[in-house]
């Protein structure tokens, strides 16, 4: 490997992203990509966050000039190198990032795709749709639910956790648009962290009351093991939480505990080598595992290798738009296809900004206020106000939203 180069590019989402912490949602990004070259002429990409550039160099100079058939090896040194500090942040960013382009590149240097490499038979993964879609209106909601259905998608997953009564709507609404796929309708919720036990529970059982519900993902904050155990005992949906820990050791307290049903992994568990390790903990534990959503779908590869994978998150937002893939969606999968690799590329002659932002902000919009506080059945005022960051540009805006 001879060296490591980025690129910044912007990206305008198709319609704003958002959850209960940032209901008003976000319509702006900035995709870093990292791109790892070889002598021979490979080369293995990563999309990542333009935050990770302050840490990046310190973990590419573990793996500059190492044989990337190595990657798992790879990657014990750069965790290894973030002892100190520990592995948070935007040092798991960066970490993932180089890890994913390390097994990009082994699996080119071995000419088969990377779901081969890693060991899968087969390359299809079942799929559930999540739209990121508290920002939307009801038509809105429906339209986008009604166009995963095409894709022969019936599983859904919606944002709640700021009004019952709205919640309940929504709900219901994604049922109905699921429902012309022609297959039975699952669906599960994300309160993204919001809640906190006392408000979980009566909560996620008036939804239950709707409609049987999968999983509820993250009802309270990632770490609380007493709060987690106590809404996956008083709910009869399964309890998923774990898209925001990092290491084996983050997610030892949750399984020990009974805190956790489904556990979640992506690209973010640092890279596919520590999905992968945290995948075979929570099989060791009995437990299935739900992959997260990531640019490209990378974490695909991985989910087909998995005995215990229930379903891989697909979002539709226009986040895939400065990027070439080798997958198609239908009949509820995504099908990865056989380029050598990941099969992520970016696409030729895009815009690129400067890879060094001041701040190095990414779309963080941070735990909502009150989250934490709600009593049961609480329901805010009718108005949302918020702000939206363009990180592009880095302005900020004012927005309210009826």
């Amino acid at each position: 490997m001879t060296q490591v180069r980025v690129e910044a590019h912007p990206l305008t989402l198709t319609r704003p992203i958002g959850d209960a912490n940032d209901p008003v949602g976000q319509w702006h990004q900035r995709q870093l990509v990292i791109a790892l070259d070889t002598d021979e002429g490979l080369v293995g990409y990563a999309v990542a966050v333009p935050g990770c550039l302050g840490v990046l160099p310190v973990f590419a100079d573990v793996v500059i000039g190492k044989d990337p058939a190595g990657v798992r090896g790879l990657w014990e040194a750069m965790v290894g190198r973030a002892f100190k500090a520990g592995v948070n942040g935007m040092t798991r960013v960066a970490i993932a990032a180089l890890d994913v382009a390390l097994w990009d590149l082994k699996a080119q240097a071995n000419s088969e795709p990377l779901w081969r490499t890693l060991g899968a038979t087969a390359s299809s993964v079942p799929v559930y749709a999540s739209g990121i879609e508290m920002p939307l209106g009801d038509a809105e909601l429906v339209e986008y639910y009604r166009r995963q259905s095409t894709h022969g998608i019936s599983f859904g997953k919606i944002k709640v956790g700021r009004d019952r009564e709205d919640d309940l709507r929504r709900l219901r609404l994604a049922a109905q648009a699921l429902a012309e796929s022609g297959k039975p309708v699952r669906l599960a919720v994300d309160a993204n962290e919001y809640w906190s036990a006392k408000t979980a529970i009566p909560w996620v059982r008036a939804l239950e009351q709707e409609h049987p519900l999968v999983w509820v993902e993250e009802p309270c904050p990632r770490r609380d093991v007493r709060a987690l155990a106590r809404v996956s005992a008083g709910v009869d949906a399964a309890v998923a939480t774990g898209e925001n820990l990092n290491l084996v050791d983050e997610f030892l307290p949750l399984l020990l505990g009974g805190a956790v049903d489904v556990v979640q992994v992506g690209i973010q568990t640092t890279g596919i080598s520590g999905a992968l390790r945290v995948a075979e903990t929570a099989a060791g534990f009995g437990l299935p595992v739900a992959t997260v959503n990531c640019p490209g779908h990378v974490i695909a590869h991985l989910a087909a290798v998995l005995p215990n994978h229930l379903a891989l998150e697909v979002l539709d937002a226009g986040e895939d738009a400065l990027l070439e893939v080798d997958h198609t969606l239908g009949d509820g999968h995504l099908k990865l296809g056989s380029r050598p690799g990941h099969g992520v590329r970016p696409r030729a002659g895009l815009p690129v900004t400067d890879v060094l932002p001041r701040t190095g902000a990414a779309v963080l919009p941070g735990r909502g206020p009150g989250a934490g506080l709600l009593p049961p059945g609480f329901t805010p005022r009718s108005k949302t106000t918020g702000r939206i960051t363009d990180h592009t540009t880095g302005c900020i805006t004012d927005h309210t939203r009826d």
